[in-house]
């Protein structure tokens, strides 16, 4: 852990957010932050967890903008770090702020692969999540289910939920939870799953207690 150096009274003038969800994408994955402050030059983040280590990485923004950052500072402690990071070139602070898009914005979602057991009028259905946000998640079963269907989504490491399938295209299948998740319960719980998934997708559950959540 390193302190906020001296040098840190940046020459850029820096305009405070007003703590906007965003996400970083690393290696290891991806995690939920919070936008603290912006310039031309470079970006204060703070995470629910500790900052994550590698030193390069994507920021996405809730329109999908994605900016190569690299960190420069960090105050980072077990639960819960800030850290700084500059820009691999200087920003437009307008589109930035204002996070144009031609869609409508929606919660941020993240990327996961992790084996989920659903439950469908008492049938289980396994099925691959594809990425989640606080409302819902996208996967991948191995069966079409109705749309409107109530569904019971239990997976190791995340809390249980309830929902209802909104959409299907084929086996993919859009879950809207009953009960949003707040925002830094499921960032934690994506911090603590992410690093543990190398070799998940060779070691698959094919048990549903395996799969189903202590």
């Amino acid at each position: 852990m390193s302190a906020r150096p001296a040098s840190d009274q940046r020459r850029d003038s820096r305009q405070t957010l007003m703590l906007r969800t965003a996400k970083v994408i690393c290696q290891s994955g991806e995690y939920v932050c919070l936008v603290r402050d912006v310039s031309r030059g470079g970006v204060g983040l703070r995470f629910f967890h500790a900052v994550p280590q590698e030193p390069r990485i994507f920021l996405e923004l809730a329109n999908g903008a994605l900016y190569p950052i690299e960190r420069t500072w960090q105050r980072s402690e077990a639960e819960s770090g800030e850290a700084g990071y500059r820009f691999a070139a200087p920003v437009a602070l307008g589109a930035f702020l204002d996070e144009t898009s031609q869609h409508p914005h929606r919660p941020i979602r993240l990327r996961l692969k992790l084996p989920v057991l659903l439950t469908v009028d008492g049938t289980d259905c396994k099925a691959m999540l594809a990425d989640i946000s606080r409302c819902g998640a996208k996967l991948t079963a191995d069966r079409r289910l109705p749309e409107g269907a109530f569904v019971r989504c239990d997976a190791l490491g995340l809390p249980l939920r309830f929902g209802h399938v909104a959409w299907r295209r084929q086996l993919e299948h859009g879950i809207v939870f009953q009960q949003a998740f707040g925002l830094e319960e499921l960032a934690r719980c994506l911090f603590a799953l992410q690093p543990a998934l190398e070799g998940l997708e060779q070691e698959q559950p094919t048990d549903s207690k395996a799969i189903r959540a202590a």
